[in-house]
């Protein structure tokens, strides 16, 4: 006896994709970065494909309230280079998260995303504003509630 496995691929029709809101305001930021990684890929959704795009559009205000536990403020790095020879920069996390916390959000989710082209297409689906207003009004986020752990 023969048995036939069929193998689910979600349609584009079937796929609803919902706008979320995330206040970062006292928030660990690998900790929210694992949450909205965990939504712009849809892993919560019973239709869940790897390969297809089927995650919720996420909305992160208060960016600039983000928290980094222990000393990883003065200690961590983010690392760039030109492509020239002596074009590296290192710049320490507690000046990126002074001038631009968007940016330190941006790469921390963008870091637990597969590495590969899909990857590129759910990082747009990410909005982080640093204030507590947003322009996406019309969509109707939906408040999501991530728990502050004691650190």
């Amino acid at each position: 006896m023969v048995v036939k496995m069929k193998t689910f691929v979600p349609k584009k029709e079937n796929i609803e994709k919902k706008w979320c809101l995330i206040n970062a305001s006292g928030l660990v930021l690998g900790r929210l970065a694992t949450k909205v990684a965990e939504l712009l890929r849809g892993k919560g959704k019973p239709i869940f494909s790897p390969h297809v795009d089927i995650g919720d559009y996420v909305i992160i205000i208060n960016a600039g309230k983000v928290l980094l536990t222990g000393k990883k403020l003065e200690q961590k790095f983010h690392f760039t280079h030109s492509g020239y020879s002596g074009g590296t920069r290192f710049t320490r996390y507690d000046k990126l998260m002074a001038e631009n916390p968007e940016k330190a959000i941006r790469l921390a989710v963008k870091g637990m995303l597969p590495s590969n082209k899909l990857s590129d297409r759910l990082i747009t689906k990410l909005k982080i504003y640093r204030g507590s207003e947003h322009p996406h009004g019309a969509q109707k986020p939906q408040i999501i509630k991530i728990e502050k752990k004691a650190h």
